[in-house]
């Protein structure tokens, strides 16, 4: 699940789960009730990697999975406020604990000058009509508190071109997105994780990262290649590996998975 991962020490055989989300923790425990091998779960960002490992009272492992992608019981929850398919809150985080986040989405979208939204929305969520929608959340916020996930997605929608609102994703997908990285700060947290993780690695360890945005995949691509080019570690694949067309065909949201492996010298 997001900002999840798993630790494998082969000798031990241990496996160590950490996701920031509870509920899915919970998920994973009763998935994982028949496995063999001792497992820990941890409610904990990996960002927060060698204080986890330091607690479990271990100096590294052999390889390490980040499976950055979002589970759909996350956005089926109202309550969280992820989907623009359900009305909810404008929260957005992965704590449940609202007075532990910095800020949420109905912060953003509420507060933030109109120049912090357009950058929000162009480098997360990659949205080309993001000044568009950026005008229409100051210009309706002026009027009326933006309160729900419904209200904030229908006037996205009204924001931009009307082919682009007839389009194959709902025009409120990508802004949505933007405002659950910032809100989770998901970017600093991944690049913090995965030089955490290589430096608790062991030699001849391997680090893999499933990610599901482009955003995601440059991040990982260039550091994998910073850790080849010092010699430190080799890329198990140039390219990332992507789903097959049988795999496609079982599991569509599988389509903008990508995975890159290294192995540590």
């Amino acid at each position: 699940d997001a900002l999840g991962i798993d630790l494998i020490t082969g000798a031990r055989c241990l496996q160590d789960l950490l996701d920031l989300d509870s509920k899915a923790l919970k998920v994973s425990e009763e998935r994982l009730q028949e496995v063999e091998c001792k497992v820990s779960l941890v409610n904990q960002s990996f960002a927060d990697l060698d204080i986890v490992l330091k607690d479990l009272k271990l100096d590294g492992f052999d390889k390490i999975l980040f499976d950055l992608g979002w589970s759909s019981n996350q956005f089926e929850d109202p309550s969280r406020g992820f989907s623009f398919n359900h009305e909810g809150p404008l929260h957005m985080s992965l704590r449940d604990d609202l007075s532990k986040v910095a800020f949420t989405a109905h912060d953003i979208v509420n507060t933030w000058e109109k120049s912090s939204l357009i950058d929000i929305l162009q480098g997360y969520g990659e949205e080309r009509y993001a000044w568009k929608i950026s005008e229409a959340i100051a210009a309706h916020r002026e009027e009326k508190i933006i309160e729900t996930t419904t209200e904030l997605a229908e006037i996205i929608s009204q924001a931009v071109p009307k082919k682009y609102r007839n389009g194959k994703i709902h025009p409120a997908t990508k802004s949505f997105q933007a405002l659950r990285i910032a809100v989770n700060n998901e970017m600093e947290v991944l690049k913090e994780g995965l030089e955490k993780a290589f430096n608790h690695l062991h030699q001849n360890g391997k680090m893999l990262v499933i990610s599901f945005h482009s955003t995601e995949d440059r991040i990982v691509k260039h550091y994998f290649r910073k850790l080849k080019d010092e010699g430190r570690a080799q890329l198990f694949n140039k390219k990332p590996l992507t789903a097959t067309e049988e795999e496609l065909s079982e599991n569509r949201r599988s389509r903008s998975a990508k995975l890159r492996i290294i192995t540590k010298i």
